[in-house]
């Protein structure tokens, strides 16, 4: 009778060990998202990082920089509340991109602490108001809090998905320094909460992945190439910049269950390599926020949605030209509805997709021809944007796609009646000159297929601006820039 009891239990643990072997290789049994010990979250770790990330930049700007506008005090700040927010001067890229990218930072210290999509987005709207209140003797700017906060869960989103897709800890040495160095670079707090919790060097052998791409497709390319930028619409003055580019389709628009926030979005961001450019020349992100499918009887797929976007041009005036810098177009803080489908397979033509959007504009900015104060050659409002994307793919030829946006801002609070050289500019609160613009910017692309993964990539742009002053002459402005590169599709 002890000999068939020990029997029993040699049986049963060996039936145990065989059933905890199958569910370590089982195939959920390899994601991070399916393990229970990596789903807390930490709330208060965030709240502390968002405010130690905001006092160590502080401590930088104060004691290296010696910069004035962190030589805060008590009463500083007490000045900071009953003033209340203004518009603030500083230059396109620090207001407009460079606050959405440390929006960024805020949102993904609550994210990589394990809180979701919008449990996160108030750590951008905090860590932007106790920075604008708190950390500066200027006075608060609400184009900062807004740009920081609806452009930093944009961006946000998107770096904190786009990191999962390179990190693995089942892989060590080399290969595992190389991930975890992309990772951090793509998003940086996430990185560092690896860091902090030992996870950057753990080894796994199940819950090791960050991405499930039966679950969530992703198609993501890397484009390098020559960009001609025309001066003031002139064919033969202009200025050669190489670039490189990074798209990518993240999810399926039709997907009946992924349908969270950002489980389907789109991106593409082009840096110029050349000094007299930006180095962050364009950005444009979409992102769905809530979709529903809808429901046809021609085999069309069909699917209205509410997303976010978030685009940036950008561009500095040619070497040797008219001195006119070509276009400046944000649109910073964005969303609204949207409509994407697909029509059935029709001959050879593999996919047809049309996207068309409708969104409330925030907070944008365009390039003025007048307001030019302290660091602001742009004006700054809020309207509405129409954007339609056309996609033909024919298959193993290649692509060809038309893009086109419509922008338009109203600029609402001007500085009229104010005499520009004795107002103090920091108090001005102008969002620019008074009136509106309307930006339209048409952008087909053709794409050849060389090999499975290699294509020839070639694209136009083509931006016409109209800016109706209220005090000034109107001014409308047309220049082009055209590009010739490779693609490469992984």
């Amino acid at each position: 009778m002890k000999l068939q009891h020990i029997a029993l239990v040699c049986l049963l643990t060996l039936s145990a060990e065989n059933v905890t072997a199958q569910m370590l290789h089982r195939p959920d049994s390899i994601y991070t998202f399916t393990d229970p010990r990596l789903q807390k979250k930490h709330p208060w770790r965030a709240a502390a990082e968002t405010f130690g990330m905001n006092v160590g930049v502080w401590a930088f700007d104060r004691y290296v920089m010696n910069e004035d506008f962190a030589k805060i005090s008590i009463g500083s700040i007490r000045r900071n509340i009953k003033h209340g927010f203004v518009w603030d001067n500083d230059q396109f890229s620090t207001n407009l991109f460079a606050h959405p990218y440390h929006g960024n930072l805020y949102f993904n210290a609550a994210r990589s602490n394990g809180l979701t999509f919008w449990e996160s987005a108030p750590y951008a709207f905090a860590g932007s108001l106790m920075w604008e209140i708190a950390a500066e003797v200027e006075p608060p700017a609400i184009n900062d809090l807004m740009a920081t906060t609806l452009g930093g869960i944009a961006l946000g989103e998107v770096t904190h998905r786009m990191s999962s897709l390179v990190l693995d800890d089942s892989k060590r040495g080399f290969p595992r320094f190389t991930r975890e160095f992309l990772g951090t670079l793509i998003c940086p707090m996430r990185g560092l909460n690896r860091m902090i919790t030992g996870e950057m060097w753990k080894v796994k052998r199940s819950h090791y992945k960050y991405h499930d791409y039966d679950r969530i497709p992703v198609h993501f390319s890397i484009g390098a190439g020559d960009r001609y930028l025309a001066d003031d619409n002139n064919l033969f003055r202009g200025e050669h910049n190489p670039y490189l580019e990074f798209r990518v389709q993240y999810g399926d628009a039709f997907d009946k269950v992924n349908d969270g926030p950002y489980d389907y979005f789109t991106a593409r961001a082009t840096f110029g390599l050349s000094g007299n450019q930006p180095l962050v020349s364009q950005i444009n992100l979409m992102g769905k926020l809530w979709g529903v499918p809808l429901k046809t009887t021609t085999g069309m797929e069909m699917m209205f949605g509410i997303f976010q976007h978030f685009n940036y041009f950008d561009s500095e005036e040619v070497i040797d030209g008219s001195g006119r810098i070509p276009y400046k177009i944000s649109e910073a803080a964005s969303v609204g509805p949207g409509m994407i489908y697909k029509f059935p397979q029709m001959n050879s033509l593999v996919n047809l997709e049309q996207r068309v959007f409708l969104s409330a504009i925030l907070l944008g900015g365009s390039l003025t021809d007048y307001y030019n104060v302290i660091d602001r050659n742009y004006n700054m409002g809020s309207g509405y944007s129409i954007k339609n994307n056309t996609i033909l793919d024919f298959g193993r030829y290649g692509m060809f796609a038309l893009n086109m946006h419509l922008y338009q801002i109203f600029t609402w609070k001007g500085y009229e009646h104010k005499d520009l050289e004795t107002v103090n500019p920091l108090y001005l609160n102008a969002q620019g000159d008074k009136g509106n613009v309307m930006l339209a910017v048409v952008n087909p692309i053709i794409e050849l297929n060389l090999s499975s993964h290699f294509k020839a990539n070639m694209e136009v742009s083509y931006y016409y601006r109209h800016t109706h002053y209220s005090y000034h002459e109107d001014v409308r402005y047309k220049t082009f820039e055209t590009r010739l590169g490779l693609i490469y599709q992984f």
